[in-house]
């Protein structure tokens, strides 16, 4: 049996991703109505996105080479941490597409550290429990809950300009929010002698990797342009933050639910079916946006997409990087999901936007996460036990 997690351990992850996903649940959502607002087109909005996410191409494993070496992972997501709110300052320097696009990449490169390195933090102090990281978790949904229904209020009577304050603050607390955070000692796992590029040469590792890829690049057009569709669709900017809250509401349902479904569904069945509702999900929004019930719907598998999908997969990232590789392995899963596979769902989108359309933009959403499903069965299935013992 795992060795329970003190108290005061699981309050301090718990409030730190609250803190932290209220920053994203802030920012995320309304960057593109932000940049929507500052004149920036669809094409430059995609661009703006992408370089948002661009610095997790390569950041994330040189924090996280950087952080198995020292073993203190918390202390460089504080000093990352601090660098890239300094960073979000020169947004209030100016408009421009050059400003914008500098102060974005600064800041992605600085706190793309924050939850891979975060996240192995988290895996080391539940010893690999995927269920128990779950509901740890969730805590990070509900802030993000309250944060995008809040300001979705707020912009109904006050600027985008007054975002950009009130991201800053929330984002401060989230900065000392990190100080809470004990370190988790580095365990030593099966894969401790193996070489990291070892690991990632298996083909159900490099699988998954590469589904992953596909499931963030499909995840493109929704970061980038789901708020604006819905506002060009006629939905109020509080409307909006409700859809996006509804999503997170049920992502938390599936987080506390998770040892159950993980017990009964085994990891790779979960993950898998996560990529057949995305592609459901993703045509819902993109053709079907002026029926309120199909939203709903579509929100309600953010559950699946998101929540189900990230614990899966980085519970299985964190089975075969073990021991000393761990937080290099939640490195890769960022760098190669949500760093190349955002910056190219991002930039992606964008042009699509533009030249075929917010319906065919979803439709090319849907169809990469049908090739996330399908490299799964090639390399994935049949090589995850779904049923592991729980960790000692």
């Amino acid at each position: 049996m795992t060795a329970p997690l003190p108290a005061r351990t699981a309050w301090s992850l718990g409030a730190f991703y609250f803190c932290y996903f209220a920053y994203v649940g802030g920012f995320t959502p309304y960057l593109s109505l932000y940049l929507d607002s500052v004149g920036m087109s669809a094409v430059q909005i995609g661009l703006l996105v992408a370089v948002n996410q661009s610095s997790r191409l390569f950041a994330p494993m040189l924090w996280g080479v950087l952080a198995d070496r020292s073993g203190g992972r918390m202390q460089i997501v504080r000093l990352t941490a601090f660098a890239g709110g300094v960073s979000m300052l020169g947004l209030f320097a100016g408009n421009s597409f050059a400003a914008l696009f500098v102060t974005l990449a600064v800041m992605s490169f600085f706190t793309s550290a924050t939850m891979p390195l975060a996240e192995a933090t988290t895996f080391g102090h539940v010893r690999g429990d995927t269920g128990r990281y779950a509901r740890i978790r969730l805590w990070g949904s509900v802030g993000f809950i309250f944060a995008v229904v809040g300001i979705g209020y707020f912009l109904d009577f006050a600027t985008l300009g007054d975002w950009l304050w009130l991201v800053v603050a929330v984002y401060v607390v989230a900065l000392l929010a990190t100080w809470q955070v004990p370190e988790s000692a580095v365990q030593r796992g099966e894969h401790a002698g193996v070489d990291a590029r070892t690991i990632l040469a298996r083909p159900e590792v490099a699988g998954l990797l590469g589904a992953c890829f596909l499931m963030a690049t499909a995840h493109g057009a929704y970061y980038s342009f789901f708020s604006v569709h819905l506002v060009d669709n006629g939905y109020s900017k509080s409307v909006v933050g409700w859809l996006w809250a509804l999503g997170v509401v049920c992502e938390v349902a599936v987080f506390w639910w998770m040892p159950q479904l993980v017990a009964r569904a085994g990891l790779y069945r979960l993950l898998a079916a996560t990529f057949v509702i995305a592609v459901l999900r993703f045509l819902l929004i993109g053709w079907l946006v002026h029926s309120p019930v199909a939203l709903v719907l579509a929100q309600v598998m953010h559950a699946a997409t998101f929540g189900a999908y990230h614990a899966a997969a980085i519970g299985l990232i964190h089975r075969w990087f073990d021991g000393a590789h761990q937080a290099k392995g939640q490195a890769l899963y960022t760098a190669l999901s949500f760093g190349a596979g955002g910056t190219l769902g991002g930039f992606a989108s964008g042009l699509s936007w533009s030249a075929l359309g917010p319906a065919v933009t979803f439709t090319l959403a849907a169809l990469a996460a049908a090739l996330g499903f399908l490299l799964l069965q090639a390399t994935v299935r049949g090589r995850v036990p779904d049923h592991p013992a729980p960790a000692a």
